[in-house]
């Protein structure tokens, strides 16, 4: 059993998508790093505020002994946003990626068209020809 797990861990299909998924993931921390850094400020400067700390509040909170806000409810939609733009350039990416592959890739040719054999109206045609021919 263990052979057989060393032969389908070491298989080129499963390597690959190993290595796929950890530059995905390093990739996903620069595109994050991105937003965050230069996206998200600029988008900011229209709102006149972090853009990641906008968010609607539903009910304010109170301050503590702390000097922090406890108890405050609020939709983060500028995390969300954060996020949402997070996905769009990593598909878009991704996107790229796969049409050039696909594009790099030879052309299938078509298999070639098997011989024409005989309609069935003609076998038929020849069948009756053969059962006249013995009587």
């Amino acid at each position: 059993m263990l052979k057989e797990f060393k032969e389908f861990a070491m298989k080129g299909n499963l390597v690959d998508i190993a290595v796929g998924f950890v530059m995905g993931a390093a990739f996903n921390k620069v595109v994050a790093s991105f937003t965050g850094g230069i996206v998200s400020p600029l988008i900011g400067l229209l709102f006149n505020a972090d853009f990641k700390d906008l968010k609607y509040v539903i009910k304010e909170g109170t301050m503590n002994d702390a000097g922090e806000k406890v108890g405050e409810v609020a939709v983060l939609y500028g995390d969300f946003l954060t996020n949402v733009i997070d996905f769009i350039i990593v598909a878009f990416v991704m996107f790229m990626i796969v049409k050039g592959v696909n594009r790099m890739k030879k052309k299938e040719e078509p298999a070639p068209e098997a011989p024409a054999g005989p309609t069935q109206e003609e076998l038929l045609a020849d069948i009756r020809d053969l059962l006249r021919q013995q009587k």
